[in-house]
């Protein structure tokens, strides 16, 4: 008499769901976290803010200067923004780069009535140089 025991389905295929099963909720993780950052990101760098001072460093000669051209934005802004209507603030540092060197683009403003003012937009190098102030306008 042969008689086979049929195997059940958790003996034929734990090798793979076990794997898959810890895999999951660790790659559903990651993927929350990355949306989170593209979002949040995304925010900042699609802001009026972010936009107005990169153009100021980008169009200022002393920046193209030192940096060269182009000049990049970095992907890892650190700071804030609170908007609210017509008022708000901001502080925000936006790391550059061109094909000499690289910097910060250091940002503090206060929106009021839909305009924003910069109590300070400077261009900091890596290196310990000196900064460039881009509210004022440079010696002709």
């Amino acid at each position: 008499m042969d008689q086979t025991s049929e195997r059940t389905w958790w003996s034929r295929n734990w090798k793979w769901a076990v794997p898959v099963g810890c895999l999951t909720p660790l790659l559903a993780c990651g993927g929350i976290i990355g949306l989170i950052f593209v979002v949040v990101f995304g925010a900042i760098k699609s802001s009026d803010v972010y936009t107005e001072a990169l153009a100021k460093a980008k169009a200022d000669q002393r920046v193209i200067a030192l940096l060269g051209e182009p000049i990049e934005a970095g992907y890892m802004v650190s700071g804030n923004i609170e908007v609210n209507g017509p008022a708000g603030k901001a502080n925000l540092a936006i790391p550059i780069s061109g094909p000499k060197k690289s910097a910060t683009l250091n940002v503090v403003a206060t929106k009021n009535a839909g305009t924003w003012e910069y109590s300070t937009l400077e261009v900091a190098p890596g290196e310990a140089g000196s900064r460039i102030d881009l509210r004022a306008q440079p010696a002709n």
